[in-house]
């Protein structure tokens, strides 16, 4: 145990190559290697992923705007030219950058498909007009985007509020103390 007083410190390179030493012994691999080597297969053998592409002639993609190099990668090696992919994603719900998605995915997604076709789908069926009005206001000032503008047909609603709070426990109790208001 490296915690252990008069332990010797570990780098995190010796730990990762005993982890992946401790893999490789088991025959297991990371969840980060389910989508990198089945890329590097196709990277090295073509023909496995004309394969793939054969049996998988429509592929869709749900939250694209989430998705990181490997799947991008996946998703290159796996849609052909005459084959059918299908994508859905919002460049202005890109959240998960700190866990590797790649924000280039979607904008540069016209340019890497050249036989894409893009549909906006700016009509909004939940939100008040209020909610979209401060939504749009907000990404507005996005630097990288596609561009949009939602829109509704419920009319009027009562206006956004704003909090600064300190803490999650604060923020439930400021909801339900609006709520029940």
């Amino acid at each position: 145990d490296p915690t252990e007083p008069g332990a010797e410190p570990r780098s995190y390179r010796e730990l990762w190559t005993r982890y992946h030493d401790a893999l490789r012994a088991s025959s297991a691999v990371a969840f980060d290697d389910l989508l990198a080597l089945p890329v590097r297969i196709f990277d090295e053998f073509p023909e496995v992923a004309g394969k793939y592409r054969s049996r998988f002639p429509h592929i869709l993609v749900d939250e694209y705007q989430d998705t990181n190099r490997a799947q991008y990668l996946m998703l290159r090696h796996l849609a052909s030219d005459s084959g059918s992919l299908f994508v859905v994603g919002d460049e202005d719900q890109a959240i998960y950058s700190w866990r590797g998605a790649n924000i280039r995915n979607i904008l540069e997604f016209e340019k890497d498909f050249t036989n894409a076709r893009i549909y906006r789908l700016e009509q909004n069926y939940r939100s008040t007009k209020p909610i979209l009005d401060t939504a749009n206001a907000m990404i507005a000032a996005n630097t990288e985007r596609l561009g949009k503008t939602l829109r509704t047909d419920r009319g009027a609603g009562s206006l956004v509020q704003f909090a600064l709070l300190d803490d999650g426990r604060q923020e439930d109790e400021w909801v339900f103390d609006t709520i029940k208001e």
